[in-house]
């Protein structure tokens, strides 16, 4: 364990103090510092405070670091859906259940572990736990990801995320229906003041904006919406829909707790994901399939119009090709005098 100690000066005053944290413990991100304060594992002159304690000339910050956990991410044999894979990138289609890099609780079975399996050579920009991991997705979460092979490749994709270049988009299973079928949601998000674990729309936060889609609308009170990202903010789209009276089906953190569907988990997929080739400088597009659950589950929510159309177009397409080849053996049977 060590122990951290700051003196606060007058051009320092007003600050937040995980702002200022994470500004001056290199390495620590601004979450990893609010975790240490609800540890009460950061004091401001020998007091427990909050993560949004205000600075004051003179103050005495100490912050107790806990010694570093030496993890062995070991690779494991995994039935990979790789999408593209070269010398820089391999974009992976992730299946629902698997979370993406080891942390507490998950060691074994992730992504990471996978991946180490099938291709050793991995950026390391973001340390042993995250090798190659330039953006993740919800462990409940399944679709499309892109991972670096190496830094260079990682530096110039972290780019592309960081001012919002990266084409995202996603389809989601929604509660309720729709008086208008597509809007922006431009809602700033942080962590939610009484529950740390979750995010919600926070001023304090950051600027976070949704585009949606609606393109189904079903009989059973659901909706399938296409959500494209400006932004990638931890839980965006589950927070955002929730927030218009929208959460995603199967969300137990943001949606109903009593469920229509029998799933574990939010019904979202990240479909499309395009980018700018960290070599080539060309532009790539990968899109995936929607898994078989969410098949299942938007046959199970019954827009009985809609399979009935559909069988309705295959039916009539049948009968046109069955008359269309009595009626060319017809010519046949008159071109031959029968």
């Amino acid at each position: 364990m060590e122990i951290l100690n700051y003196i606060i000066n007058e051009d320092q005053e007003g600050q937040r103090i995980d702002k200022y944290l994470s500004i001056n413990i290199e390495g620590k991100s601004r979450s990893f510092i609010q975790g240490l304060i609800d540890e009460k594992k950061v004091m401001a002159n020998d007091k427990i405070i909050k993560s949004n304690y205000k600075l004051k000339n003179k103050d005495l910050i100490t912050v107790e670091m806990p010694d570093p956990v030496e993890l062995n991410v070991e690779p494991e044999k995994m039935d990979l859906d790789i999408v593209y894979e070269d010398e820089d990138v391999i974009v992976v289609n992730k299946a629902k259940g698997v979370v993406v890099h080891p942390a507490p609780g998950n060691y074994i079975g992730t992504l990471v572990n996978g991946i180490l399996y099938h291709c050793s050579d991995l950026s390391g920009i973001n340390g042993v736990i995250r090798p190659g991991i330039v953006h993740r997705i919800d462990k409940d979460t399944s679709g499309i990801l892109v991972i670096a092979k190496n830094d260079e490749a990682h530096n110039k994709l972290a780019i592309q995320f960081k001012d919002h270049s990266i084409k995202r988009e996603y389809y989601a299973l929604v509660e309720g229906k729709f008086s208008n079928t597509n809007g922006t949601i431009d809602k700033p998000l942080g962590r939610d003041k009484k529950e740390r674990i979750k995010m919600a729309i926070n001023e304090e936060g950051k600027r976070a904006v949704t585009h949606y889609e609606v393109l189904e609308q079903y009989d059973k009170g659901v909706s399938l919406v296409k959500c494209t990202l400006e932004t990638g903010r931890t839980h965006q789209i589950r927070v955002h829909m929730a927030s218009i009276g929208h959460p995603l089906v199967g969300d137990l953190v943001y949606g109903y707790k009593r469920q229509k569907f029998n799933i574990e988990g939010q019904a979202l997929h990240a479909k499309t994901l395009g980018f700018i080739h960290p070599r080539t400088n060309e532009y790539i597009e990968f899109t995936s399939e929607l898994p078989k659950y969410f098949k299942e589950l938007l046959e199970k929510a019954g827009d009985l119009q809609f399979i009935k159309k559909a069988k309705d177009y295959i039916a009539l397409h049948k009968i046109a090709a069955v008359t269309t080849a009595t009626t060319a053996a017809a010519g046949e049977n008159i071109k031959s005098g029968l």
